[in-house]
C-alpha cells in the first residue's frame, strides 16, 4: 500500500516574519540616527549614537547602511575615527565656494541703541539719547540701518518733526524671534544676571511692539526723508567691511 508524501515546507514562515521584523527594526533605526545626525552641531560618537537606537540593532550596520543611502546624494554620511556626520558631497564643494567678507564686530553704543529701538519703538534719536545719557556718536544709526535691523517709521508729531525708527523682520530672523514680544523680560534678564544690585521701586522694562501701522503721534515719512544721522556716511573703509557681527543674546 502506498504511503502518503510528506508535507515538504519550501519557506518557513516563522522566518520570514523574523526577517521582516529584523528589516523593519532596521529601518527604523536608521531614520531614527539620521535625525540625530541632522540634528548634531557637530559629529556623533557611535555611542551616543547607539544609546539611541532599539535593542537588539547594531550601530554600526545601521550607519553603514545609511551611509549606502547617502552615497550618491549631495550630502554624505562620513566618518572620523568613530564620530559621524553629514556634510556636502566633496564633488560639489566648487557649488557652495563663496567669497566671505570679515564682519565688523558692533559696538557697545550700537549695541545699546539697537536695543533701545527695540524696546522703545517707535522712537526718536533725541529719545535714544536721553535713556542712554549721551549724545549718539556719528554714524551709530547708520550701522544700524546698513545691517538691515532697523528702519525708518516715520515722523513725530513735534517740533522739528524727528525721524522715529522701528527694528524689522530681519532683526527677528537674526536673534531668533517670532515676534518682537519674544524679546526678554525683567524677570528674564535677572534671571540671566544682567541686572545687579537694587533697582529703582518705578523700574519696569516696557513691553515692545513692532506694529507697522503709524502711532497717533507719527504721521508718514516724506518721499525723499533721509534720518539726520546719515549726513556722516560711513567711510569707504567700513563699508567694504560689511555689515557687524553680532551673536545672538536673546532667548
Amino acid at each position: 500500500m502506498a504511503q502518503t508524501a510528506a508535507k515538504i515546507e519550501l519557506f518557513d514562515p516563522a522566518s520570514d516574519e523574523a526577517l521582516l521584523l529584523k528589516e523593519h527594526r532596521l529601518t527604523e533605526a536608521s531614520r531614527i540616527a539620521e535625525a540625530l545626525l541632522f540634528a548634531a552641531s557637530e559629529p556623533l560618537d557611535e555611542d551616543e549614537i547607539a544609546r539611541r537606537l532599539p535593542d537588539g540593532v547594531k550601530v554600526t550596520d545601521v550607519l553603514h547602511q545609511l551611509r549606502s543611502d547617502y552615497a550618491g546624494r549631495g550630502v554624505n554620511l562620513a566618518r572620523a575615527g568613530r564620530k559621524w556626520f553629514f556634510r556636502t558631497a566633496p564633488d560639489l564643494s566648487y557649488v557652495l565656494a563663496r567669497e566671505e567678507v570679515e564682519p565688523k564686530k558692533l559696538s557697545r553704543a550700537a549695541m545699546e541703541t539697537l536695543a533701545i529701538i527695540a524696546y522703545h519703538q517707535p522712537t526718536t534719536r533725541a529719545e535714544i539719547e536721553e535713556l542712554r545719557g549721551v549724545a549718539i556718536s556719528k554714524g551709530t544709526i547708520d550701522v544700524l540701518l546698513e545691517t538691515g535691523w532697523v528702519r525708518l517709521r516715520g515722523r513725530r508729531k513735534a517740533p522739528g518733526r524727528p525721524i522715529t525708527y522701528g527694528t524689522t523682520d530681519q532683526f527677528l530672523m537674526h536673534f531668533g524671534l517670532e515676534q518682537i514680544g519674544d524679546l526678554p523680560g525683567l524677570d528674564d534678564l535677572k534671571r540671566d544676571g544682567l541686572f545687579d544690585g537694587r533697582l529703582p521701586k518705578d523700574f519696569r522694562v516696557p513691553a515692545p511692539s513692532d506694529d507697522p501701522e503709524l502711532r497717533e503721534d507719527e504721521e508718514p515719512l516724506d518721499e525723499d526723508a533721509e534720518p539726520l544721522e546719515m549726513e556722516f556716511s560711513l567711510s569707504e573703509e567700513e563699508a567694504e567691511e560689511g555689515p557687524p557681527e553680532v551673536e545672538p543674546e536673546f532667548d
